[in-house]
Formats: C-alpha cells, structure tokens, sequence
C-alpha cells in the first residue's frame, strides 16, 4: 500500500489538550501535513512506535519542519531503543535540534506538553515495537500498533477510542521477504478485540491491499452489527473529535 499509494502512509495527527502530537511520519507525512493545513512547527512531538519504513520514513523531515529548520530547539522524539540505536530513524545533526529524546520501553508513562501517555506492553513484531494509550481528562484513547493477536491484548488497551492496525482480512502465516515472521492483525481478532475491549467506538486503518480490495467501510459496517460497537473505517484526511464519544453514550 505504501507504494502504490491507494493510500496516504502519513501516520496519525492528534490534538490532546492543545497539546499537538504526530504518530508513526510514514512516507508523504510533510505532503499530507501541507495538504490538510496542518502545520509541523505546531508540534510539540513525535512518536514512532517502531522502526519500519511505513512508519518512520519520514520522521527526519518531520523534525526538521517542528524545529523550524533547525532555527529552535523544540520538541520531544519517542522511539524504542533499537529505532534509536541499533537502525537510527534520526539523523545525528537533527537530534541536536530536539528538546528531548525518550526510549519507549513496556510499562512506562509519557508526559508531553498538557498530554499524556503509556506503552503498556511490548508486542509481538519483525521489530521492538509499542502500541499507545493517550490519557485526557475525560477519556482513553488506545492506538494497537502492528503485532500478532496476543491474549493480554484486550487488558492493556481498554479504552474510549480503539485505533487498529488492521492489514489482513483473514489469518495469514508465514515468512516474508525479510525472512521474518509474518506478524499483524487480521480481521477476526480485531472483531474479537472490538467485543473484548467494548470501547465506545473503534476505527480501523492501516489496511493491506486484501482489506482495501474489500471495501474497508463495508467491513466497519459488518463488524458495527455483530459487535454493537460503532466501527469506522479510516479514510485519508478523516477527523474524529473526542467530543463524538459523549453523543455515542
């Protein structure tokens, strides 16, 4: 997907507080910022939640647009540490530019600006590699980044709002390209979660071309009706505000 570019990689915007974050910069990041008038110097950090290429390509670009070129220092960068040390994601030269620097590891807590959040658990990936719960004051908003379906899963990610990575429409084994396992969710387990977790809306993204060629709202829809859950599909440019959560009740 990321490179037919059917769909944007650019990773996750979000506003918690006025405290401006950016999830996973994958490829065109700084173009689809631009394109949805959303400016990176607005930004007080990025998180990437591990070190693959559709979720990092472009956090160096990123950098250099939320430290104005470098002319401040600002901003906070998230990583796990291999992402930082072992294949470095951040060039050393825009490393100086950045307030700080955080290794994610599991079972820790995060502050950035008026947000917060936690990396519950490690999981299951070709790399280190963490999901998110944001904290605010009136909810919980969990990202399940790529992984293999674990059974602690649901009890980490209890939450208002359940982002899902969800690239496979069925259970698929085996080792790719890279001679790795082949570790994501497909959409059974995401049901499962969905049912398990009982949040008050989930959405579903980062979709492989099998969920694409399925028509991801249709999928939403279906997993709506077995599961009660309001499920939306992600589409490029989409918005959620928290405020929806309190008309969902």
């Amino acid at each position: 997907m990321i490179i037919s570019q059917m769909l944007a990689s650019g990773g996750l915007w979000l506003n918690l507080g006025g405290t401006e974050i950016l999830l996973d910069p994958g490829p065109g990041s700084i173009v689809q910022a631009k394109k949805r008038r959303l400016n990176p110097e607005n930004l007080s950090a990025i998180i990437v939640s591990h070190r693959h290429l559709d979720h990092s390509a472009d956090a160096n670009i990123m950098v250099e647009a939320m430290t104005q070129g470098g002319l401040r220092k600002h901003g906070a960068f998230f990583a796990p540490l291999e992402a930082l040390e072992t294949e470095p994601v951040i060039f050393n030269y825009l490393r100086r530019r950045l307030e700080r620097i955080e290794p994610l590891s599991a079972g820790r807590s995060y502050n950035i600006g008026n947000a917060n959040f936690s990396t519950p658990v490690r999981h299951i990936h070709g790399a280190e590699n963490y999901g998110f719960v944001f904290h605010t004051d009136k909810h919980k908003v969990a990202c399940i980044t790529d992984t293999s379906y674990f059974p602690e899963l649901a009890q980490h990610y209890r939450s208002d709002l359940l982002i899902m990575n969800v690239v496979f429409l069925e259970p698929k084994t085996g080792i790719n390209a890279d001679d790795m396992p082949i570790q994501h969710l497909c959409l059974p387990v995401v049901e499962r979660l969905v049912k398990e977790i009982k949040p008050q809306a989930a959405v579903i993204t980062h979709f492989g071309m099998g969920m694409w060629r399925a028509r991801p709202e249709k999928i939403a829809a279906e997993l709506t009706r077995k599961t009660g859950v309001r499920v939306i599909a992600a589409r490029d440019g989409m918005k959620f505000s928290l405020t929806a959560l309190e008309e969902i009740k």
